[in-house]
């Protein structure tokens, strides 16, 4: 196979529920080489079949896989760790990790100057059309519908709301001029008295195995609008991981890429 029609890609948490997704799926992409996969030392065991580099120490592995683009969905504290030792080899990096405070965005934007780097809430192409169209509805329907946002994701996921309702709802927010933090109400409780008009609700649902949905609601006098996505498959998220690290492998650095580059 010839160098320039594959890129090479170290995966982060190759035992994980997505990391063991993108290994599967990055070993059938005929443009990708699964260079590396990294885990905790005491699973390496379940990766030993693997016709790659397996190991628990990717400071280490990064010697030997130069420019091989890195990709994680993990914790942001995990995150930050990788992106410092990706800064250090230079080698590009695609994040997949929700629940990024702003000063750890900052750290990314930063790195993003010297290494290039990659980060989605999510990486699913219809989720990011909807970046694009919730905008249209808020201007076309105008003041007199309130917004919200649900979303509902499987009983192991360790951050609400989602980083896609967050997305989904910043995005309604700027479309009718409003600073997010400003109206954002993650959750009710108690006697709040009479919604303000200006406000967004993003409530957050967990249980079971579901992969991921998020409902952006408009409710206008006498009737109500619901824009709905559904995940059935982590693989979507995966597969749009994966596109990500093909196309960072010829970027150079120098802002903090997401999906609207990449389209």
């Amino acid at each position: 196979m010839s160098p320039d029609r594959f890129t090479d890609i170290i995966v982060m948490g190759g035992c994980g529920r997505m990391g063991s997704t993108l290994v599967r799926l990055a070993q059938q992409d005929p443009d990708l080489n699964l260079k590396a996969v990294i885990e905790r030392a005491e699973r390496l065991t379940e990766l030993e079949n693997l016709d790659c580099i397996v190991a628990s120490d990717l400071d280490e592995v990064l010697p030997q896989a130069q420019r091989a683009v890195v990709v994680e969905f993990t914790s942001p504290e995990a995150t930050l760790e990788h992106v410092g030792i990706c800064k250090r080899h230079g080698n590009p990096m695609v994040i997949g990790t929700t629940g990024l405070k702003p000063g750890q965005m900052a750290v990314l934007e930063e790195a993003a100057m010297r290494i290039p780097l990659f980060i989605a809430p999510n990486m699913s192409v219809g989720v990011n059309v909807l970046l694009k169209v919730l905008p249209m509805l808020v201007q076309m329907l105008g003041p007199d519908y309130d917004m919200e946002m649900m979303e509902i994701h499987h009983n192991r996921k360790k951050d609400a709301p989602s980083g896609t309702a967050l997305k989904l709802a910043q995005c309604m927010a700027e479309a009718r001029g409003w600073a997010y933090d400003d109206v954002k109400r993650h959750g009710r409780d108690g006697i709040i008295g009479e919604r303000p008009k200006e406000e967004i609700g993003v409530m957050a649902l967990r249980g079971g195995d579901v992969v991921g949905d998020h409902t952006a609601y408009f409710f206008g006098p006498g009737e109500r609008i619901e824009v709905t996505h559904r995940a059935h498959s982590r693989e979507t998220f995966a597969q749009g991981a994966l596109r990500a690290a093909k196309w960072l492998g010829k970027m150079d650095p120098g802002k903090l890429y997401g999906m609207a580059d990449m389209f």
